[in-house]
């Protein structure tokens, strides 16, 4: 299956993440990129929807907890959205669902390229 992350913006000024497909060792660096992008550029609230992920590993974890790590260095933050099934298990066990401020309500920004 395919990994693919898209961006887009949402009222209060967050920048959505949509994440699709399976966050894994091999698709954390194209997630850890996309961040790095977007703080790059600026931004220093991310949203990152979890509506169409359908597996997360502890790399993807680790992901998360990066990015939150480099936003919160400079005053931001990093939350979480519309998990289901697995990927909610795995935040719930894991304790990121606490840690990140996890909301399962589904984002609905208009969607723009994260690349």
């Amino acid at each position: 299956m395919t990994f693919t992350v898209t961006c887009a913006d949402r009222d209060g000024g967050a920048t959505c993440l949509r994440l699709a497909g399976e966050l894994d060792l091999s698709t954390a660096p194209e997630l850890n990129a996309a961040i790095d992008r977007l703080i790059g550029a600026g931004e220093r609230r991310l949203l990152v929807d979890l509506t169409e992920l359908t597996f997360c590993d502890s790399t993807g974890i680790a992901a998360f907890v990066r990015g939150d790590n480099r936003v919160a260095a400079d005053g931001g933050w990093l939350r979480l959205t519309g998990a289901t099934g697995r990927v909610d298990r795995v935040l719930q066990v894991t304790g990121l669902a606490e840690v990140l401020r996890y909301d399962p309500g589904r984002a609905d920004p208009t969607t723009r390229s994260a690349g």
